[in-house]
C-alpha cells in the first residue's frame, strides 16, 4: 500500500504541475504580466501555502518557533535541492530581472531574517516590517511588469488576438487544479515515502531531514521542472526565488504578527548560516555565464547533501 501512495502522489504531482504551468502562462497573457512575475507571485505563493498554513497553525497552537525551522529548511531545499536537481535535468537561463531585482531581494530577505533573529526572537513590529516590504515589492513589480509587457505586446501584430484567445476563467481553473494537485500529491508522496523509509528502520529524525524535506519541496520541484520543460525557464526560476521571498516576508511576517517567534541559538548559529551561505553561492553560479547548467546544479545538490549529512551525523551523536 505504501508504494501505491508513493506512485499516486508522484502522478498527481506531475498532473498538478502541468495544470499549474498552463494556468500560469495563460494568466500572464491575459493580465499582460510576464511569466516571471506570475512565477514570483501566483505560482510561488501557491506552492508555499503549506509552509504558511503550518506556521500559522503552529503559532495559534503556541509553537510559533516551528515557523523558523520550517522557513529555513524550505529555503535551503528550494535553492540547493530543487534548483540543483532542476538544472541538472534541464539547464535554464536566468532572466535579467531575476539577476537585477528578484535575487537581490531574496538576499535582502535572508539578511533581514538574520538581523531580526539576533536577539533570539522576532517580535510583532519586525513581522509587520517584513510583510510591508513584501506588499511594496509585489506592487512595484506588477506595475513595472504591466508597463513593459504592454509595450512588448503593442509591437506584436496579433497581440490582442493572442490575449483574447486565453479565457481567464480557464486559466484560473487550471491554476486552482494545479495547486490542489500539488498539495495532495505532495502529501500522499510523503506518506508513502515515510512508510517505506520506516520499513528500512530509519529513525524519525533522519526521515524528517531527508524524506519529509524532499516531499515538502516536491511541489516546487515538479512545477519548476515542468516549467523548464515547457521552455518557461523564467517561470521556473521565478517560482523558486519567489517562494523563498514569500517564505520570509509573508510566512515569518504573518506568524510574528500573530505571536512573536522564538529563534533557538542552534538554528541561529547553524541552519541560518547554511541558508545564507547557499543563497550567496548563487552569485557565481548565476552571474558567471548565461546558463545555469548541470555542473552548477551539481554544486548546489552537493551542498544540500552536505547539509543533510551534517544534520544526520549530529542526530547520531557523531558531531
Amino acid at each position: 500500500m505504501m508504494y501505491f501512495w508513493l506512485l499516486l502522489g508522484l502522478a498527481i504531482l506531475i498532473v498538478g504541475g502541468e495544470f499549474l504551468v498552463k494556468g500560469a502562462v495563460g494568466m500572464s497573457v491575459k493580465m499582460k504580466l510576464t511569466p516571471l512575475v506570475i512565477g514570483m507571485t501566483v505560482v510561488s505563493f501557491g506552492t508555499s501555502m503549506p509552509e504558511l498554513l503550518v506556521s500559522v497553525n503552529s503559532a495559534i497552537g503556541g509553537n510559533s518557533g516551528i515557523a523558523i525551522g520550517n522557513v529555513i529548511g524550505s529555503n535551503i531545499a528550494n535553492i540547493a535541492l530543487v534548483l540543483g536537481l532542476s538544472v541538472i535535468l534541464l539547464p535554464i537561463v536566468a532572466e535579467k530581472q531575476t539577476k537585477k531585482i528578484d535575487y537581490p531581494m531574496m538576499l535582502l530577505a535572508s539578511a533581514l531574517l538574520y538581523i531580526f533573529s539576533i536577539d533570539n526572537i522576532i517580535v510583532q513590529w519586525e513581522g509587520g516590517v517584513l510583510l510591508l516590504i513584501l506588499i511594496v515589492f509585489i506592487s512595484r513589480m506588477i506595475v513595472k511588469s504591466r508597463k513593459s509587457e504592454k509595450l512588448r505586446l503593442s509591437e506584436e501584430e496579433h497581440a490582442e488576438e493572442a490575449s483574447a484567445n486565453v479565457p481567464t476563467g480557464k486559466s484560473i481553473l487550471f491554476l486552482a487544479i494545479g495547486l490542489v494537485g500539488l498539495y495532495f500529491g505532495a502529501d500522499w508522496f510523503v506518506a508513502g515515502a515515510v512508510d517505506i523509509a520506516k520499513s528500512f528502520d530509519l529513525s524519525d529524525a533522519v526521515i524528517g531531514v531527508t524524506v519529509v524535506a524532499l516531499g515538502t519541496s516536491a511541489p516546487e520541484l515538479v512545477a519548476s521542472l515542468i516549467a523548464a520543460y515547457r521552455k518557461q525557464s523564467d517561470l521556473s526560476v521565478g517560482n523558486l526565488i519567489g517562494s523563498n521571498i514569500f517564505n520570509i516576508f509573508a510566512v515569518v511576517g504573518i506568524t510574528a504578527l500573530i505571536k512573536p517567534i522564538g529563534v533557538s541559538p542552534e538554528v541561529l548559529s547553524f541552519d541560518m548560516w547554511w541558508m545564507i551561505g547557499i543563497a550567496l553561492s548563487l552569485i557565481p553560479l548565476m552571474y558567471l555565464g548565461e546558463v545555469i547548467g548541470r555542473v552548477k546544479g551539481g554544486v548546489l545538490f552537493l551542498l544540500y547533501c552536505a547539509y543533510v549529512a551534517i544534520i544526520v551525523l549530529k542526530i547520531k551523536g557523531l558531531l
